[in-house]
């Protein structure tokens, strides 16, 4: 269910041929109201069925929070009721959509305990973390980033399989500190580590934020005594804050450097191009990532 999904296909065409494929019955239009969107979701899975909802922007899913972070979030703890639903969130920045299309809202989520965040940065990732989330009987939050849609291709088996929640994948290893991000952010980590091949990495992407693989990231530090936290996110309030004082509490001893963040300013997203460029964490990343080495 979500606004345009059926025989438009979705405004970044996401369920185009759905609906010739699976019929009307089970890919609906929506009105334009998050919140009955979401309440239906949970509807159809106390009737013991499952659901997968869209937020045709993230941004809008404000409309429907009360359902998500009262209602999904806390049904199961409150009274046995499993709340069977997917939420897609087509999320970020970087295509001059402007500060009502283009924010990044993880951190809402990764707050209210009962929800499950995902946020893969690659499609053989995004295909085995959504079965994954579809056989999950508990809420999930599944963000994409769409400023990934058209611009990143991937080989993807064509066969069934699912990735565990809470557990990263190691992009590159090195042993001089180490990058936790995801999302786009991993995007960014690599093109500017391919700038810096002097600079030897590892660089951790998250893939889920709750539940998070802590392990990965505690033993990574461990080895390089260095740690930049990347995201996409405002600073204030953004889920890297969260990242770095779990590394600064659990590898104090190990570390040779402060705890880093690099994450965009704390305003709205700009509509301008050039702004929103400067907004972006993207543009201080580089800098503070040599400094990081260099210290």
């Amino acid at each position: 269910m979500g606004q345009d999904i059926a025989e438009y296909g979705g405004v970044f065409k996401i369920t185009e041929g759905f609906v010739e494929e699976f019929g009307k019955k089970r890919v609906r239009n929506t009105p334009l109201c998050e919140a009955a969107i979401v309440g239906s979701g949970f509807g159809l899975s106390i009737n013991g069925m499952k659901a997968m909802v869209e937020m045709q922007f993230a941004d809008f899913v404000t409309e429907g929070f009360n359902q998500i972070v009262n209602n999904l979030a806390k049904s199961h703890y409150r009274w046995g009721q499993n709340a069977d639903v997917v939420i897609r969130m087509p999320t970020g920045a970087g295509v001059a959509a402007g500060p009502f299309h283009s924010q990044s809202n993880e951190a809402w989520f990764t707050h209210t305990p009962g929800l499950k965040v995902v946020y893969p940065a690659f499609p053989i990732d995004a295909k085995g973390l959504l079965l994954t989330a579809f056989e999950d009987p508990n809420p999930v939050m599944f963000f994409e980033h769409k400023g990934l849609y058209r611009s990143l291709t991937g080989d993807v088996p064509d066969d069934y399989y699912t990735i565990p929640f809470g557990k990263a994948k190691l992009i590159y290893e090195g042993n001089d500190l180490t990058i936790v991000t995801y999302g786009l952010g991993v995007h960014w980590a690599i093109e500017i580590l391919e700038k810096h091949p002097e600079i030897k990495a590892d660089l951790i992407d998250l893939r889920t934020l709750l539940p998070y693989d802590k392990e990965a990231i505690i033993n990574s530090v461990n080895k390089t005594g260095k740690a930049l936290v990347l995201h996409e996110d405002t600073m204030f309030g953004g889920f890297g804050g969260e990242l770095a004082a779990v590394i600064s509490q659990e590898c104090f001893e190990k570390l040779d450097a402060p705890v880093m963040r690099c994450a965009s300013l704390d305003t709205p997203v700009p509509m301008n191009a050039d702004l929103e460029i400067n907004f972006l964490a993207k543009s201080r990343f580089e800098k503070q990532l040599v400094d990081l080495w260099e210290y």
